[in-house]
């Protein structure tokens, strides 16, 4: 199995409020890749960071999305890095992949000085100005669905609900 929708999209697009919002509204389940790790790895992702190294982290990330890529059945929002990988970006062929876009400035007003999101720390602006550089290409590339998250997350379960019913 697999799951019905793959939220992806940069820190702070919304990912885990829009999840959970639309996996009510089909009434499925929902699941973080970020909250799983934190889950099975008993520490937070920056301590995961700072304690094993970002490196550890986005091998422990690969392994986690890759099996809830096979196992989950509902709305799956993973981790805004995990899509860096090519062993996700194939797995992720063939899902219906929603990326939340998200304007620089809007990212950065939404993630402030958020100190749980360790690719941020220090100049916050110019850290997501370069993450999004990095990666909205390869969003791009993997979504089958766009959408603009500067909507309200209501307003956005909406707009998703509306594109995966029409074929």
């Amino acid at each position: 199995m697999s799951p019905r929708v793959v939220l992806i999209g940069a820190p702070g697009a919304g990912k885990s409020t829009v999840g959970a919002l639309l996996a009510n509204y089909l009434d499925c389940d929902f699941v973080d890749s970020d909250e799983v790790i934190v889950a099975e790895e008993k520490m937070s992702i920056a301590d995961i960071f700072v304690e094993k190294s970002e490196s550890y982290f986005r091998s422990i990330e690969k392994s986690i999305v890759l099996r809830l890529l096979t196992d989950a059945t509902g709305v799956l929002a993973l981790g805004g890095g995990s899509v860096m990988d090519e062993g996700v970006q194939q797995a992720l062929q063939g899902l219906e992949v929603v990326w939340l876009e998200i304007t620089l400035a809007e990212a950065v007003h939404r993630v402030g000085l958020n100190q749980s999101r360790p690719l941020l720390l220090g100049n916050v602006r110019s850290n997501m100005k370069n993450l999004l550089a990095t990666r909205n290409a390869i969003y791009e590339k993997l979504a089958t669905i766009k959408v603009d998250a500067a909507n309200s997350p209501e307003a956005i379960v909406r707009l998703i609900a509306e594109k995966i019913a029409t074929p």
